[in-house]
């Protein structure tokens, strides 16, 4: 009975902030407020990714207040990484959240096992289970995306995303950390990914800014010169 208690008190929490954050989502392009009795806002966007976007946002927002306010951000970032690196991992799990065969219910249950499996906090579980009676799976990625940059705004971090053509050790990950620090005056919080077809060196992204030292795109540049002295 406590269990259960705590399980409804947890998604009533996550429900109750994803519906303000609905309301207070003024930033969204392209939409049209609807007035109700409740002052419920809702938003039409032709976009599909500005609906994804949105809908991540929302209840990332509300997850990550969530985490704040019961003082357990490590406790979510480290679900987030095990999250990440299972999505990564396991391309059946990736079908799942983007499939539109399961059911409400098949979803749910999927998710809650899967949680038990990876130990995820509640807050984490009844989050993925919330999304899944709302059929907004689909997001995860982008929703762990916008907490993690949340999380690093908290840190006074700047998210450094590096894509490699194999694993970078701990040691080449701490050098980089230090560069890119020297150069932004700020922690980096590095998130790498591997890419085989860059054959090697790095692509860093940074904000807004890129660095691609990938020989792939020296080979590219290589092409286009000799394409041009031809």
């Amino acid at each position: 009975m406590l269990l259960l208690q705590l399980h409804t008190s947890v998604c009533f929490a996550i429900t109750r902030k994803v519906r303000a954050n609905i309301l207070i989502s003024s930033n969204l392009k392209n939409t049209e407020r609807v007035n109700t009795h409740n002052n419920i806002e809702r938003f039409h966007v032709s976009d599909t990714s500005s609906i994804s976007s949105g809908v991540a946002s929302r209840y990332a927002t509300a997850l990550f207040d969530l985490a704040k306010e019961a003082d357990k951000l490590p406790v979510l970032e480290a679900d987030l990484d095990t999250l990440d690196v299972a999505l990564s991992s396991n391309e059946s799990l990736r079908d799942l959240i983007n499939s539109p065969v399961y059911s409400r219910d098949d979803l749910a249950n999927a998710v809650s096992a899967l949680s038990v499996k990876m130990k995820l906090s509640s807050m984490v579980s009844n989050t993925l289970g919330l999304m899944a009676t709302k059929r907004r799976l689909q997001v995860i990625p982008m929703l762990i995306d916008v907490v993690r940059a949340k999380i690093s705004d908290e840190k006074g971090e700047v998210t450094a995303e590096v894509t490699a053509a194999q694993k970078l050790s701990a040691e080449q990950i701490k050098e980089l950390s230090e560069t890119l620090k020297m150069s932004v005056g700020k922690d980096i919080n590095i998130k790498a990914t591997i890419d085989e077809s860059l054959i090697g060196g790095l692509i860093v992204k940074v904000g807004s800014k890129m660095i691609d030292s990938s020989i792939k795109s020296k080979l590219s540049n290589l092409q286009n010169v000799m394409k041009e002295v031809g």
